[in-house]
């Protein structure tokens, strides 16, 4: 099913992300991350170690092919400077801005709802549409991707920002995870988005299907199973 996605143009990038602060995966030590595919760029004021050092300079030194040359060649980048959120801010607004939705679904037994896409175990989650909330979002997506009935939106797991390039257009994707309950039904998997499997899920199991997943969503259950301690 296709849906409008929020594309917003360059020059509105700042203020569009601004508005979003409530959503950001800002740590709380003000630095900030986005990943590219495995590859991880970190916006931060202090450099973490085991991390390639591009201190800020001017906004040419973040431009988005220096930036990705060196995201070729490491696999984690640090920008740092003395303004995490800003620096971001001037980097991100290079790329096209794009909003999502997803979740873990949980059902009464307290498995979850995994999907399998490219090889890699993920979660559901798609574009959020015009004025729709980030929660209805989620369920709704959950829903398309998989065949499950969401019962219950819950708390706000966790946020992450992918970056990828789409037919020659840099898109940067803020996606917003939830904890849904759902009913232990039969899966669907939506095969027209690249869905090859749609599976319910035991929580010993989780940790290994994700080794092999994307940091995004090795983040999202870190927060979820941090949630069920």
């Amino acid at each position: 099913m296709k849906h409008q996605v929020l594309h917003k143009a360059a020059e509105c990038n700042s203020s569009t992300i601004i508005a979003r602060r409530e959503y950001l995966p800002v740590e709380a030590d003000g630095s900030v991350i986005v990943s590219f595919g495995e590859r991880e760029l970190l916006f931060t004021s202090h450099l973490p170690e085991g991390w390639f050092e591009v201190p800020y300079v001017s906004e040419d030194s973040i431009s988005r092919a220096k930036v990705m040359n060196f995201l070729d060649t490491y696999k984690r980048v640090a920008i740092t400077s003395g303004d995490s959120l800003l620096t971001f801010l001037k980097f991100a607004s290079q790329m096209v801005w794009v909003e999502a939705a997803g979740g873990v679904v949980e059902n009464a037994l307290g498995d979850v709802v995994m999907i399998r896409r490219n090889e890699r175990w993920d979660l559901p989650k798609g574009h959020r549409e015009e004025g729709e909330e980030f929660r209805v979002c989620a369920a709704r997506e959950a829903e398309e991707e998989t065949g499950v009935k969401v019962s219950e939106v819950r708390e706000m797991l966790t946020s992450t920002l992918h970056g990828y390039n789409l037919y020659g257009k840099w898109e940067l994707k803020l996606t917003v995870w939830y904890a849904m309950k759902g009913n232990a039904s039969a899966l669907v998997p939506q095969q027209e988005e690249g869905i090859i499997c749609a599976e319910w899920i035991e929580q010993e199991q989780i940790r290994e299907k994700i080794k092999t997943s994307f940091p995004t969503i090795r983040k999202v259950f870190d927060a979820f199973l941090s949630s069920k301690e």
